[in-house]
């Protein structure tokens, strides 16, 4: 039943440029295939695991099981074949996935038929699929079974056609090796030209079972909040020592009425942690004002928080309440407090001893009832020293002191925290990306962050928007100046290992020389090699990118950036 299909002349990536995605990293034991962390293990480990798991939940759960795995992994191949292959007609896309199966080592693909037409959203697929590693499996170590054993292939091949073809598709295993047929035979149409195709669906959905575990794993967490001291404060996340001791400061904080003064750096969280205290305390149903004292003119600083009445200087109008009439029965919150006037400062200080002020411009004394806490970035003790804020000021600020410690001093609260920007900027922007690459989150976990959480969420922020849908957020989206590691080794031809970025042959400085006379700058230099790469891969983007090493994306944006048309 060999049917032969037509090949078309285009170029495609074929075994040789796949496995040149594949890097071995020296320094610290990892294997990568892109931008994904892959893990080489011997497959009767694998098949001892799906024995364990048969034996657990049984041969139907444990079958959706790893259906679920070959889904999600297909979705990752499907992306990782567009970016390689690009602008290329969808048969030639597909076939590329089954040279990536190869290479895998999961199974070797025999396409016997193959039929795309998307416009009219047509699909057949007749493949067969030999030396398969789960048929394999059950020959050798878990016997014949009643059924087709290809689980995680079925459910990869389904996925990686859906994901390329923008449409559902289903693949079943019509003959298996693993129940005693003499080939594994794959058959694949539009999910809907399936009678059964509702069955499938139910397999690449999460199991009943563990929609159970989690709904009883919410109500156990929920019973322990009640129970114990658990460290949380307002929307804060993070499980880091540093962040629960945080957390326990902060809680106590908030059964009184003590002065708080919030010490770190640019972008700790300051706010989110006054915003917890005040959420936390007897006054949470009253207002909450956030003042940036920086943001503020020094001579408008103390009508601002302290109100003016009409007529009190020039632009005076009418009369209005401060920031901490507003604030009255609740929480002010004074970020970068040590900008504040000296006149400001006095009239502070007597708000926290006498809790009354006077309104610019008027004699009336007035009541308020207000919980301060105020922050800053830099020492307020040092600020003293140089004469630039009221030691008596300073004393009844620091009553109960707490510091935020930096991003980098709490890695463990970094991927809690991208999860919860991912979520909330896909919510904005209505994307639905595959999360962070592997590389994407080592980067974010080695990088210094010196503009903290702030930071954080900006990197996240521009991640969302770079990705497209079903699409994962790679390293250079989150870091554009970022390069790979030159300390990592690649398969050569013969499958061998050698290093990915050999010294520089004798002459190279001379050429960086030459390339420096003739362009003049680094920008110059790197439109010449695009429009190099462009015309010696014929205007072919994806091939473009390959030769220079990059993601089609990445070629994308730079050619954007170099006004640089492609026809």
């Amino acid at each position: 039943m060999n049917i032969a299909t037509k090949h078309l002349n285009i170029k495609h990536p074929d075994i040789k440029q796949l496995s040149k995605q594949v890097r071995f990293q020296n320094h610290d034991g990892t294997v990568w295939f892109g931008e994904q962390r892959m893990l080489l293990m011997q497959m009767a480990s694998l098949t001892t695991f799906r024995k364990e798991q048969i034996l657990t939940v049984g041969l139907e759960r444990a079958k959706g099981f790893f259906m679920r795995l070959g889904y999600s992994l297909g979705q990752k191949d499907a992306e990782l074949v567009k970016r390689l292959a690009g602008d290329i007609e969808p048969e030639e896309l597909f076939r590329t996935g089954f040279q990536l199966d190869s290479l895998k080592g999961s199974v070797k693909v025999e396409e016997l038929k193959l039929e795309i037409d998307p416009e009219n959203q047509h699909f057949y697929a007749l493949l067969n699929m030999h030396d398969s590693y789960e048929a394999e499996m059950f020959i050798s170590q878990l016997g014949l079974t009643d059924g087709p054993a290809c689980w995680a292939l079925v459910g990869h091949t389904s996925s990686f056609a859906s994901e390329l073809l923008g449409q559902e598709i289903i693949f079943k295993e019509t003959h298996c090796r693993g129940c005693g047929d003499q080939h594994c035979l794959f058959e694949g149409k539009p999910a809907t030209e399936w009678e059964d195709h509702q069955t499938y669906r139910n397999y690449f959905k999460t199991a009943p079972i563990i929609e159970e575990l989690y709904d009883l794993q919410n109500q156990v967490t929920e019973l322990r909040h009640q129970v114990d001291d658990t460290p949380s404060l307002g929307n804060l996340i993070g499980k880091s020592g540093a962040f629960k001791q945080v957390c326990r400061l902060a809680k106590k904080a908030a059964t009184g009425k003590v002065s708080v003064l919030l010490q770190g750096e640019t972008g700790v969280g300051k706010e989110l942690v006054a915003k917890g205290i005040h959420d936390s305390s007897g006054r949470s149903s009253q207002p909450f004002i956030a003042v940036n004292c920086a943001a503020i003119p020094p001579d408008l600083i103390e009508a601002e928080l302290f109100g003016v009445e009409k007529g009190a200087f020039t632009g005076a109008n009418t009369s209005r309440e401060g920031r901490f009439e507003r604030a009255h029965l609740g929480t002010i919150f004074l970020d970068e407090v040590v900008e504040l006037s000296p006149r400001a400062q006095a009239t502070l200080l007597r708000v926290l001893q006498e809790g009354e002020l006077e309104r610019v411009g008027d004699s009336q004394t007035r009541t308020v009832d207000v919980r301060v806490i105020a922050a800053t970035n830099e020492s307020l003790a040092q600020a003293v020293e140089a004469g630039r804020f009221r030691a008596d000021l300073y004393y009844r600020l620091n009553v109960y002191p707490i510091d935020i410690p930096p991003l980098r001093q709490r890695h463990e609260d970094i991927p809690l925290l991208t999860a919860h920007f991912l979520e909330k900027y896909e919510t904005l922007y209505g994307k639905n990306t595959l999360g962070l690459s592997d590389l994407a989150t080592k980067a974010l976990l080695n990088y210094d962050w010196p503009g903290n959480i702030r930071e954080l969420e900006n990197i996240i922020e521009r991640g969302v928007i770079l990705a497209e849908d079903s699409e994962t957020i790679d390293a250079d989206y989150l870091f554009p100046s970022m390069r790979q590691d030159n300390n990592s080794q690649v398969l050569s031809k013969s499958g061998t290992l050698i290093d990915s970025a050999p010294a520089p042959e004798h002459g190279a400085t001379n050429w960086t020389k030459q390339a420096l006379e003739q362009f003049g700058s680094l920008e110059k230099i790197e439109e010449a090699l695009v429009r190099f790469a462009l015309s010696e891969a014929e205007n072919n983007v994806a091939e473009a990118a390959r030769m220079l090493d990059i993601t089609r994306p990445t070629l994308a944006y730079r050619l954007k950036k170099l006004n640089i048309e492609v026809e």
